[in-house]
């Protein structure tokens, strides 16, 4: 699999630890993070820098999940840890970043996140030895989640206020606006129409604009940073719908329509999806063609289990994460993950046709399927909610994937009972598997068309 991917459904837990290149010109200070970031058991620092070369290099050749960096070094002093988090970022998109800064002056702020907030984060460093904020923070930046300290907030959103010129609720409005809030957010907690707020934040736009108006450059950069907050998170959410079914996208985009960290237990199936041999493709591959590739395969296996009614959890660099029976109930869940599998392969088969005529990698896909109970809970805060699955159920779906060769399906035998329609398969010898006390039983099914035969 891709660098370091968490592998869900562990209670919390993961495999592997998210990977953080550190960088700060002092060491004393870089050593004092360096130990706040690694009392976390899920992340890890791979490598430390002290000047704006060290850091594009070092990322470079370490490829982190997360860059953490102060905002001036060497050589000038000035804003090198934004810079370089900028070049690194071009360099292998998706990498997540998060600015340690002694000042609070929201200049800094706004040119990190002029282009989009989406997996940036901006804290001041005599606050991050407080509580979990920074781990919490480097967690938020690497799933592309925002992470900006509360100072900072009121720093962006303060200088914009002239006296007299916003009455407070138009302060109030900015303010959540500013934290990211979507017009369908604060009409939640406002309780109004969300045609109310769009032109109560219109009107505040407006009042802003003066200042842009009389040559404000600051006013406008703000203004911007204000917009953008809103695009991002209505952008997240549009593509969020497109993963969930429509019911469990609103959910997830308004916290007061279930409550946050209630669990329900569900029985479902669970599948899990690999790439075999993807981090040989990855070593010899183009970047940017290999990400287009990783696009078209998520958009295909999206596709085939959204038709089966089935929900993405997650996609983990090249590994897929999907549940059938949550968070809507199916009957018959079994046959339709047997099926999305199916389909699965299929897409994948022919994707990897029109690459072989273009001299493009395969993808080689295994697949694993476990059927039992589980735990589904929305975790997090009213900011920023995860829907999530947890249980034995889940980690069996993770290991029996490893038993699947590129093309191949593997069921636990609770899956093959349940299924409505027999599918050939083949029944494994019983082994024993990570966290499992007593041997497994699995089948395995060959290549299948979607119609689940041979």
């Amino acid at each position: 699999m891709e660098r370091n991917p968490a592998v869900p459904g562990t209670s919390g837990q993961t495999n592997r630890a998210i990977d953080v290149f550190l960088a700060d010109d002092n060491l004393i200070v870089r050593e004092g993070v360096k130990a706040l970031i690694e009392r976390n058991a899920d992340l890890r620092v791979v490598g430390v820098a002290a000047d704006y070369d060290g850091v594009v290099s070092g990322c470079a050749a370490t490829e982190p999940q997360v860059l953490v960096t102060d905002v001036r070094m060497p050589p000038s002093f000035r804003r090198e840890g934004i810079d370089a988090a900028k070049e690194v970022r071009s360099l292998f998109p998706g990498t997540g970043v998060v600015i340690l800064s002694q000042y609070d002056d929201p200049e800094y702020a706004v040119s990190l996140l002029a282009e989009g907030s989406a997996g940036y984060g901006y804290l001041l460093k005599d606050r991050v030895a407080e509580g979990t904020q920074l781990a919490d923070a480097i967690r938020a930046v690497a799933t592309g989640g925002t992470a900006l300290d509360p100072q900072i907030v009121e720093a962006l959103v303060r200088p914009v206020l002239t006296p007299g010129g916003l009455s407070s609720a138009e302060e109030l409005l900015l303010s959540l606006i500013a934290e990211g809030r979507t017009i369908k957010a604060i009409a939640a907690i406002r309780k109004v129409p969300p045609s109310v707020i769009d032109a109560e934040v219109e009107a505040v736009f407006v009042k802003l604009a003066t200042g842009v108006s009389a040559g404000d450059h600051t006013a406008l950069n703000r203004l911007r940073l204000l917009h953008q907050a809103i695009v991002d998170r209505e952008e997240q959410g549009e593509t969020l719908s497109r993963l969930l079914p429509s019911g469990l996208a609103s959910k997830l985009r308004n916290a007061s329509d279930v409550r946050i960290g209630e669990t329900e237990k569900v029985f479902v199936t669970v599948l899990m999806s690999d790439i075999r041999s993807y981090s040989t493709i990855a070593e010899h591959a183009d970047p940017s063609e290999l990400a287009s590739q990783l696009n078209t395969h998520r958009a295909a296996m999206n596709r085939a289990i959204l038709g089966e009614g089935g929900t993405v959890m997650q996609f983990v660099g090249d590994a897929v994460m999907a549940v059938f029976g949550a968070p809507f109930p199916q009957d018959d869940h079994g046959d339709h993950a047997v099926a999305a599998a199916a389909g699965m392969h299929a897409l994948q088969a022919d994707i990897n046709a029109s690459w072989r005529a273009i001299g493009l990698p395969e993808f080689g896909l295994g697949i694993g399927l476990s059927t039992g109970p589980a735990a589904a809970a929305l975790l997090g805060s009213e900011e920023r909610l995860e829907y999530t699955l947890v249980g034995d159920t889940v980690n069996l779906a993770q290991r029996l994937q490893q038993f699947a060769s590129a093309g191949e399906t593997v069921l636990s035998s609770a899956t093959r009972d349940v299924l409505s329609v027999q599918v050939p398969a083949e029944e494994l010898p019983a082994q024993l598997v990570k966290g499992r006390d007593t041997p497994v039983v699995a089948f395995k099914i060959g290549q299948m068309t979607k119609a689940g035969t041979l």
